[in-house]
């Protein structure tokens, strides 16, 4: 099946809309002095640098973020973002696992099953895709996102044909050059 040319755009839209920046800040108070910021910067730095679509280096950051993620809060983030960057850098199978690593870990997390419908789409694993947006449905129905991925999947699986017909036959030669209104 050929891939829809703007496939790989619609992802990355989607993409950019399911990445957890966490920012839950850190307030300390030490003295008169009170601190506030990322509480992880390694994640939040990840996360700022897959919205900005480079990759690799989100993958990165957000590896080291992992490793020290402090909370299901983190950690859920930590993996969904995973996920996503290994989709955004073309790595569909180290995306498939963090995502089954955050839904086993997360079971009603809908931006991992989001995800996950997006690596599935990429693999062509069509009903796995279907599936997992229909759970990322129940779980959060109104999510954008899950329709947009919904779409991309139709637009694979049942893409949209034109059933315009235009007719460009003229009269023929021995006809006085009117059109019958009638045909």
């Amino acid at each position: 099946m050929v891939k829809n040319p703007e496939f790989g755009l619609q992802v990355m839209r989607v993409l950019a809309g399911l990445i957890l920046l966490v920012c839950a800040p850190l307030v300390a108070q030490e003295e008169s002095k009170t601190v506030i910021g990322p509480r992880n910067i390694a994640l939040a730095e990840g996360a700022e640098a897959l919205l900005a679509k480079d990759g690799a280096e989100g993958v990165r950051l957000t590896l080291i973020g992992l490793k020290t993620a402090q909370g299901s809060r983190e950690k859920k983030a930590a993996l969904s973002n995973l996920c996503a960057g290994y989709l955004m850098i073309d790595q569909p199978r180290a995306a498939l696992e963090y995502c089954n690593e955050a839904i086993a870990e997360f079971p009603d997390f809908w931006r991992a099953y989001n995800n996950r419908a997006l690596v599935f789409l990429r693999l062509d694993r069509f009903e796995e895709s279907e599936a997992d947006i229909r759970r990322g449905q129940e779980l959060r129905p109104s999510a954008e996102t899950l329709k947009i991925v919904k779409g991309m999947l139709l637009d694979e699986t049942d893409p949209v044909r034109g059933n315009i017909e235009i007719d460009e036959r003229r009269s023929s030669p021995g006809d006085d050059g009117e059109l019958d209104p009638n045909e």
